[in-house]
């Protein structure tokens, strides 16, 4: 992640430094940059004397204390908040008073990292997607005390190098994260219960516009960050019902299969990385005795729909992030066909409503809870994009 918004910033026309501890990461990072650019210039992308240009802004830092001058550092270190800490620490420390200090931090609560500045008020979060030159997205977070004109100055800056900004609250999972649960989590209920198998839900989603199925993508994303971010999330709103990883996750990753990484997950992959069959074990890990009716494509839909529209609505609800900036946050980071909340409102509230009043009906907690927005706005015929005018 580091080289790539290294990259990124170098080819905006920005003087880089780059400082990681680890002996042979600057060559490292150097190498791989520069593969990335020469492809770029081989399709025509980029002109051979701008790539140049840009692997001549990129300098290494022999320390902390070399970043003195720098306008702004985005820290890029593992998910590791003891790490992080000790970061920002140093990094406060050493820094001009005006220099922003960001996290590229995809999980961790962004006002958990700042406790560790002196000058809180500088720390911002800002989520970069991976791979960064390819992924026009950008998360801006702001900590509770984070300054307004540091947020201004990040967004600025996510548009110099290129990148379409979205504000977000320091709420768990942020806006991609968060949103992005049901579509694996109710998958997997779905899955669990015995009402369909992996490749009919993965089918089913790829025939309402998905690129991926949702057991194709933990596969691609790996089963074992897949269950961390669940965790997070889940942790981080108190462990609520509606973000309880599902005992598959666990079944997977205890099992080795990770997914594409490790040459199995929910599908078997061969050597050339074609996939296979389905894990047949995932039968044995399906709730005994649960004998529901077969659900056919239009139900798989209606339910994962329904259930991510429902988490989008709470995202708008407790002011995590506007509509807009949700809707635009999933198109880009995730690639779906559409925006979560225009697509809700394109398929009619009153039937997401429906469906998880009807799901709720069944379930012994309180997971399928329609918030109380999205029952509003579905009663009234109301819009996502004017409920907050």
């Amino acid at each position: 992640m580091g080289a790539g918004i290294a990259q990124v910033a170098a080819e905006a026309g920005l003087e880089v430094r780059l400082l990681d501890p680890v002996s042979g990461a600057y060559e490292r990072a150097m190498d791989r940059i520069g593969g990335f650019l020469e492809r770029k210039v081989a399709k025509g992308q980029l002109a051979a004397g701008d790539a140049d240009a840009a692997l001549r802004r990129i300098t290494e830092a022999g320390s902390v204390a070399d970043l003195a001058a720098v306008e702004l550092v985005v820290e890029a270190i593992p998910e590791d908040l003891d790490l992080k800490r000790d970061a920002f620490r140093r990094l406060d420390a050493a820094a001009a008073p005006d220099t922003i200090l960001a996290t590229n931090t995809s999980s961790l609560a962004v006002r958990d990292i700042a406790v560790a500045a002196l000058h809180p008020e500088r720390v911002v979060g800002m989520h970069f997607f991976n791979p960064v030159p390819l992924m026009a997205l950008v998360e801006v977070i702001a900590a509770p005390g984070t300054a307004p004109s540091v947020v201004a100055a990040t967004v600025a800056l996510a548009h110099q190098l290129g990148k379409t900004p979205v504000e977000t609250a320091d709420t768990p999972g942020f806006i991609v994260n968060r949103v992005a649960r049901p579509y694996y989590l109710e998958a997997l209920r779905i899955l669990g219960e015995g009402a369909a198998g992996v490749e009919a839900i993965d089918e089913a989603m790829r025939g309402a516009g998905f690129r991926m199925g949702p057991f194709e993508l933990i596969d691609a994303i790996g089963a074992d960050v897949n269950l961390a971010v669940s965790q997070t999330v889940w942790e981080g709103f108190g462990r609520a019902p509606r973000y309880l990883p599902h005992p598959l996750q666990a079944v997977l990753v205890g099992a080795g299969r990770l997914g594409r990484k490790t040459g199995a997950g929910f599908y078997a992959y061969g050597a050339d990385g074609e996939r296979g069959e389905p894990w047949s074990g995932v039968a044995s890990a399906v709730a005994p005795g649960a004998a529901p009716s077969p659900l056919g494509p239009d139900a798989i839909r209606d339910r994962i729909l329904a259930t991510i529209v429902n988490e989008a609505a709470s995202a708008v609800e407790d002011r995590t992030a506007s509509p807009e900036a949700i809707d635009t946050a999933m198109r880009l980071a995730t690639n779906w066909p559409n925006g979560p909340l225009a697509w809700g409102e394109e398929r009619g509230l009153g039937t997401a409503v429906a469906t998880l009043d009807d799901l709720a009906a069944g379930a012994s907690d309180d997971r399928y809870a329609v918030v109380p927005l999205l029952r509003s706005l579905a009663e009234r015929d109301g819009s996502f994009f004017t409920a907050r005018a």
